[in-house]
């Protein structure tokens, strides 16, 4: 979500909660992405899903994480300062995610520092979450984010 000031490493509010928006999952999308990603019987067969200890079919927890970054590039992150990740420290897949769901996320601002070897990014550590439309935790993710500091 652009506005029209760019968006440094020294604006992200530490405790603070960016909502990112909201994103459904079909079964034709789940076995699509199943069937190129993570071709488990559980994510790509409706009748092994059904015979599976998940009762039914459940997007793979890889999909759901790169919907969930779909959000945050959308939702969260300045294009104009983004630098990029040097990944993610966790990830947990808590509920599966079914046909027909809806999650609704966010991303925290956990804690920053300013970059010891380059004087003009600083390190955000952000907590990613996810709850379905019953409003149970579905997803959560412990990132890192490097973002451009403000000019001098």
């Amino acid at each position: 979500m652009q506005s029209d000031s760019p968006r440094y490493w020294e604006d992200y509010e530490l405790g603070k909660k960016y909502p990112l928006g909201s994103t459904s999952f079909t079964e034709q999308e789940i076995v699509e992405f199943a069937r190129l990603y993570d071709p488990q019987s559980f994510h790509v067969d409706t009748e092994a899903a059904r015979a599976s200890m998940f009762g039914g079919l459940i997007a793979s927890g890889w999909q759901v994480t790169s919907k969930l970054m779909r959000l945050f590039v959308d939702n969260y992150i300045d294009r104009r300062t983004a630098l990029g990740s040097p990944g993610l420290d966790e990830i947990r897949w808590l509920k599966p995610v079914r046909p027909g769901d809806t999650l609704t996320a966010w991303v925290e601002c956990a804690s920053k520092v300013p970059s010891k070897s380059r004087s003009e990014l600083g390190i955000i550590h952000e907590h990613w979450g996810a709850t379905n439309q019953k409003g149970e935790l579905v997803v959560t993710v412990k990132g890192i984010n490097m973002v451009r500091r403000r000019p001098a």
